[in-house]
């Protein structure tokens, strides 16, 4: 399931939720990533803006491209969009297998392709301003491990 939303999420009851709902499962791995506040910069807030089709379909190439990779029995990714404050969790992908390497390894894989190849435009605000954030070289080295 895959879910784009304005509202701000609880990962552990979605967390709690799926797991609950998954037969035969051996394995969850899953990553809930949060908004930080870049120390120094002073980053206050996120805003995320996507294309609802664009966005929603590469996110379905990546689910493709792991449910064909790996023995899957069920994954869940929830993304925000608009405004998302320090602090607050701004993805989280779980994935449900028979055996945990699948699970580690679909899970790992489909955070690289959110933050490199499934069009948000994330812009940041800081005391020094706003500015666009684009993913980096680190980002895309962690995304060719997948190729």
């Amino acid at each position: 399931m895959i879910t784009l939303s304005a509202e701000a999420f609880d990962p552990y009851r979605l967390l709690r939720e799926f797991t609950e709902g998954v037969d035969g499962v051996g394995a969850v791995a899953s990553f809930t990533g949060l908004v930080r506040g870049e120390g120094d910069v002073g980053v206050s807030a996120l805003i995320l803006e996507h294309h609802s089709t664009l966005t929603r379909g590469a996110i379905e190439e990546a689910v493709q491209k792991a449910r064909r990779q790996w023995d899957l029995l069920d994954l869940r990714i929830v993304h925000r969009i608009g405004r998302v404050e320090v602090g607050e969790p701004i993805v989280l992908v779980a994935t449900a297998a028979k055996h945990r390497r699948d699970a580690f390894e679909s899970c790992d894989m489909l955070m690289d392709f959110l933050k490199t190849d499934v069009p948000f435009w994330k812009k940041e605000f800081s005391q020094q301003g706003e500015r666009w954030v684009e993913p980096g070289a680190k980002d895309h080295h962690d995304r060719s491990r997948w190729s």
